[in-house]
């Protein structure tokens, strides 16, 4: 009953399809009347290619490739023939004959999907199926079947035949992230397409047709299926005997797909990162965006600040970054051996004193690709270990006080503002030494009141603390009391200035090149002094106190010279230490995602057996 209710639909059809047949060579005959018209009206869009983005390490050795699997596009005069005819004969045979669009295929298409009830040919040429993948989207709408059709004959109009095909088998998907007949062949056999045998290059010409169900990974059987069908349409072509489709049928298929290199997420994930802010300096994006109060302009500006990151990175790009990858292994390995078998999280930063570099970064326990990002990602209250920056520098920097100065660390208020003491232990007056070793939050307090909050924050707000807002600007931020909070990143990068008094934003990409080595971007290296000599003697003489006799007893180096200090919050919510040796100023943070107390493992100073670990 079904197959005569197709013929009858298919009879009825016929009239219709004339009709149209007609119609659409009445429009192409005006349509070369009024060439220029068409041309305006049908612009096509630029195409931009997707090429590789590298990431280097300091060695300049790759340890991450950020991209689809890409290969340079291969001119058709060096693909292979058998590969042409493969998809001529499958997907196009008169695909040097028509304008773009076959009347007599899409006719032939209706017909076989009326009659099978069911879409089971599209009618789509070469070029039709190239305007999909460049220009349109892959909806099964009438309006999008209309547009496919004028682009295809623009594109016909523009290019030769032979720029389409070889556009086409340089742009087609093959599953897997993989664009392009060259990709295709070194991702899943690892070989040059002129290196593959009749039957591999079947193989992966079958996978186009439908890159879910011929996924060769997935559905290697589907693959294979398939791959004996164009085998049988070479032979049918007479491009191959019998004989020889028997050989390549039975042909084994051994795939050797391509791992990238994707070695260690953390420092890539924020290398990537560090790429979007670096352009966004550079093209003059990031003022913009901060200059601007209005929410909608803001968000035109960063959509357009998207837009041409998008564009630099389909276009290719070498990033040479500061990663030490022996340091971030080894550091990767100690952290997560010490965080306990439960969801305990840390992140951390290592800059090198010399180079003002991340050469190490953890962003999480197993951190994988597009986790959070703890070390920039994830800010948390920095409790006493913001104590050097918002309070004791600016002090000795702005006032003739020095270690030995005297403070009071009784019970002290501003306004409602009364912090109490670790254990609510209160003191007579002690020394600022003692204050800040011991982390006494009265004598902080009393201290920050007399630098002046503004004061405070002048020095605050020359560091890349892009988590602190206005309404940070109170006392409560003298013990680390913030609305966000802080990373270890902006610890770190903060800290730094510690070294010698001179602050330079911490990066880790040094340069980005193209493809060919022009340098695109690269980080202004100027440094400018935030602290005296005297005032960074100083803090560095305090934070070794701290460390030999203060809060952050337990600490050890190998290094000449070790200081640091800790912070922890109410409730034992959060744990961090911030220091320097010689060669390293590190910041780490220990808590849970969803912030709980963790007094019951306090006395195991987990944070303390990460600094030595990842700092000796």
């Amino acid at each position: 009953m079904k197959q005569i209710f197709g013929y009858i639909v298919i009879l009825c059809s016929i009239p219709l399809l004339l009709l149209i047949g007609s119609e659409v060579w009445v429009e192409i005959g005006e349509a070369k009347q009024y060439e220029q018209q068409i041309a305006e009206s049908i612009e096509l869009p630029e195409v931009v290619s997707t090429f590789p983005v590298n990431l280097y390490d300091a060695n300049k050795v790759i340890f991450s490739e950020e991209y689809i699997e890409w290969s340079q596009p291969l001119p058709l005069n060096e693909i292979p023939e058998i590969v042409k005819q493969l998809f001529i004969y499958s997907e196009d045979e008169n695909f040097y004959n028509h304008i773009g669009f076959d009347v007599s295929a899409i006719a032939r298409a209706f017909i076989a999907n009326t009659s099978e009830q069911s879409i089971q040919q599209g009618g789509s040429t070469i070029t039709q199926q190239l305007v999909r993948m460049r220009y349109l989207s892959t909806d099964k709408t009438y309006e999008r079947k209309l547009m496919e059709l004028f682009y295809a004959y623009e594109i016909e109009k523009t290019y030769s035949k032979d720029e389409i095909f070889e556009m086409y088998l340089n742009e087609m998907y093959f599953s897997n992230q993989v664009y392009g007949i060259g990709a295709a062949a070194t991702y899943y056999f690892n070989r040059p397409l002129t290196k593959l045998s009749v039957a591999e290059i079947a193989f992966i010409a079958a996978i186009p047709n439908s890159p879910t169900l011929y996924d060769p990974i997935q559905h290697f059987e589907n693959t294979k299926n398939r791959q004996e069908r164009l085998i049988d349409k070479l032979m049918e072509h007479g491009a191959i005997t019998a004989t020889e489709a028997i050989a390549y049928k039975e042909e084994s298929i051994q795939l050797e797909v391509k791992q990238k290199t994707q070695q260690y997420p953390s420092y890539s994930t924020f290398v990537l990162q560090e790429l979007k802010w670096l352009i966004a300096d550079q093209t003059g994006y990031r003022e913009l965006i901060d200059k601007t109060s209005d929410k909608m302009e803001k968000e035109i500006l960063q959509l357009e600040l998207q837009k041409k990151i998008d564009l630099i990175l389909r276009q290719g790009i070498n990033v040479y970054t500061a990663l030490q990858p022996e340091k971030q292994r080894q550091d990767e390995i100690a952290i997560n051996r010490i965080l306990p078998n439960s969801d305990l999280q840390a992140s951390a930063t290592v800059i090198d004193n010399e180079t003002r570099e991340v050469i190490s970064i953890f962003g999480g326990k197993d951190y994988k690709k597009h986790d959070l990002h703890r070390a920039y990602q994830a800010p948390r209250q920095p409790g006493s270990a913001f104590k050097p920056i918002s309070v004791f520098a600016p002090y000795f920097e702005t006032t003739t006080g020095t270690k030995y100065s005297s403070i009071n660390g009784g019970p002290y208020c501003i306004g409602n503002f009364c912090p109490e003491n670790y254990g609510r232990i209160w003191y007579n007056n002690v020394t600022v030494e003692t204050a800040f070793k011991n982390s006494i939050n009265t004598s902080a307090l009393r201290i920050f009141n007399t630098v002046g909050v503004d004061t405070a924050f002048s020095y605050i707000d020359q560091f890349g603390f892009q988590s602190i807002v206005d309404k940070d600007r109170t006392f409560a931020a003298a013990l680390g009391g913030l609305t966000y909070g802080v990373t270890s990143l902006e610890m770190a990068d903060a800290y730094s200035s510690f070294i010698d008094g001179f602050y330079s934003p911490v990066r880790s990409i040094r340069k980005v090149t193209d493809l060919t080595g022009n340098v695109l971007y690269s980080w202004s290296r100027d440094r400018e002094e935030i602290w005296s000599a005297t005032t960074t003697k100083t803090m560095r003489d305090l934070l070794n106190a701290t460390v030999t006799s203060g809060t952050a007893r337990g600490l050890y180096s190998s290094s000449e010279y070790i200081g640091a200090k800790t912070g922890t919050t109410n409730a034992f919510k959060d744990y961090w230490i911030a220091g320097l040796t010689n060669d390293y100023t590190t910041a780490i943070w220990v808590g849970y995602d969803r912030p709980r107390s963790m007094e019951s493992i306090e006395s195991s100073k987990i944070h303390f057996s990460i600094f030595n670990a990842i700092t000796d």
